[in-house]
């Protein structure tokens, strides 16, 4: 589904991703773990053509993202085919992101609505079930000032999830939480994982990597340091540098 090749990325003199490779198959729970400052966000943000990257490639079910091959090299795509890529990805950020004039409705159906052209009813059913689905059926007509910050990224979740990505990428969706909510968000992407989808996950939360994740990456200073199951990564890591991180976190 997902293959990230020798990636680079600098912003100024400072190369925060360093040659990264990664692949995440159709249907695996792919997380990511490392201190801040590593390049875990960045690989995100690069994988859903929000940053450019400097160098590699970076392929959706084959399809390159974000560039075309042309003659001996690649040169980037204008933004309108870029971000008809980003479309097939949902993306869940720390913040929300919600827009705070619109329902919890209204912002699940802005994007099939407005990006898609789909018709408003078939999309008003659609996100219907979706808030439904993560546990909101009550709060379709709350505006985000009146939801609590786990119910505003479980609506951030049903956004990502209206416009049928093929994969879903989530930035420590938690960060942002009171310790009290965080459970509820994680229940969600439990269901999401036990349904098959495909799934690239920064977190902290190093219980839900162990329970759920198929593989675990840690990065650290832009480069991968060690990748495998969780129990390789979180309870036996070969490296010094990930046995104290597991260790402090």
């Amino acid at each position: 589904m997902l293959e990230v090749r020798a990636v680079r990325k600098s912003f100024g003199h400072v190369e925060v991703l360093r040659g990264i490779d990664l692949t995440v198959p159709a249907g695996n729970v792919a997380c990511i773990i490392g201190p801040s400052g590593s390049g875990k966000s960045t690989l995100l943000r690069s994988v859903n053509a929000l940053e450019s990257v400097d160098a590699g490639e970076i392929r959706l079910g084959g399809e390159l993202i974000g560039c075309t091959e042309r003659g001996t090299g690649l040169v980037a795509l204008p933004e309108k085919q870029t971000a008809a890529q980003r479309a097939r990805m949902g993306m869940v950020f720390q913040r929300f992101n919600l827009f705070p004039h619109l329902t919890a409705l209204e912002n699940v159906m802005a994007g099939p609505v407005r990006v898609q052209r789909r018709p408003k009813d078939e999309v008003r059913r659609e996100a219907s079930d979706l808030l439904d689905r993560v546990g909101l059926a009550d709060r379709v007509e709350y505006y985000p000032a009146h939801l609590s910050g786990g119910q505003q990224q479980r609506v951030a979740i049903a956004r990502a999830l209206a416009m049928k990505p093929e994969l879903m990428l989530f930035d420590e969706p938690t960060s942002a939480l009171d310790p009290e909510l965080v459970g509820e968000v994680l229940d969600v992407m439990r269901e999401l994982a036990r349904d098959g989808m495909t799934m690239l996950v920064v977190t902290h939360e190093m219980g839900f990597a162990r329970e759920i994740a198929d593989t675990v990456t840690f990065m650290d200073e832009g480069v991968i340091v060690e990748h495998g199951t969780p129990a390789e990564v979180i309870d036996s890591p070969r490296h010094e540098r990930t046995r104290e991180f597991c260790a402090r976190i």
